[in-house]
C-alpha cells in the first residue's frame, strides 16, 4: 500500500471520480452561484444610481467612452467597415519597391485596386517594362498573396504608356477625335 492510496487500498483520484459530489463541493456551487446573483444585482443597482444622478460619468478606471489610442481607432474601424484587404492593398502600394526591386519599381507603378475582382492594376513607363512586368505577373501574385493573405490578388493587369495628352485648341474640327486618332 502506498501513500496515495486511499483507506481501502484504492487510489484517492479513483475515489473521488466515482462519488457524487460531497457537501464541500455543493456549497462552493452555491456559494459561487450566490455571488454571481449578488454582482448582477449589484451592477444593476449601481446603473439605477448612476442614471438617476445624471447618467454614466467616467471614474477612475478605463471603459467604451473613454478616448483610445489613434492606431487602435484606425484597426477597429477598418474590421467593422471590412476594409482590411483594401488597406493592405494600399500598404503595398507604398511599399511597391520592396516588392518588385528597385529597377521594376523605376518604371511601373501600381494605379488602383478592384476589390471585386481583385485585380491590380499596374502601369509602366514603355512598352519593354509593360512586356517585361507581363512575364513576372505570375511570380508577382504570388509574392503579394503571401504577404497579404491569399486570394487577395488574383491577377496583375499591365498597362504600357497611354498616348499624349489630347489638345482641344482652336484648330479642331468639330467631330474629329483629334490627335489621339493613331493611338485608338
Amino acid at each position: 500500500m502506498s501513500e496515495a492510496d486511499g483507506p481501502e487500498g484504492t487510489p484517492v483520484g479513483a475515489q473521488e471520480a466515482t462519488s457524487e459530489p460531497s457537501g464541500v463541493d455543493l456549497a462552493r456551487v452555491a456559494l459561487r452561484a450566490a455571488k454571481e446573483a449578488a454582482r448582477a444585482r449589484g451592477d444593476v443597482a449601481q446603473q439605477k444610481k448612476l442614471a438617476r444622478r445624471g447618467g454614466l460619468r467616467s471614474g477612475a478606471r478605463g471603459d467604451r467612452r473613454d478616448p483610445m489610442a489613434l492606431g487602435a481607432a484606425i484597426n477597429r474601424l477598418l474590421t467593422e467597415r471590412g476594409w482590411e484587404a483594401p488597406a493592405a492593398v494600399g500598404g503595398v502600394m507604398g511599399r511597391w519597391p520592396e516588392i518588385v526591386g528597385e529597377d521594376v519599381a523605376k518604371h511601373c507603378e501600381p494605379e488602383r485596386y478592384d476589390e471585386d475582382e481583385r485585380v491590380l492594376v499596374v502601369r509602366c513607363d514603355s512598352t519593354a517594362w509593360a512586356t517585361n512586368l507581363r512575364l513576372l505577373a505570375p511570380t508577382l501574385v504570388a509574392r503579394l498573396n503571401e504577404d497579404l493573405g491569399h486570394g487577395t490578388v488574383r491577377l496583375i493587369k499591365v498597362n504600357g504608356p497611354g498616348g499624349p495628352a489630347r489638345r482641344y485648341g482652336p484648330l479642331r474640327a468639330p467631330g474629329s477625335t483629334g490627335p489621339g486618332d493613331t493611338y485608338g
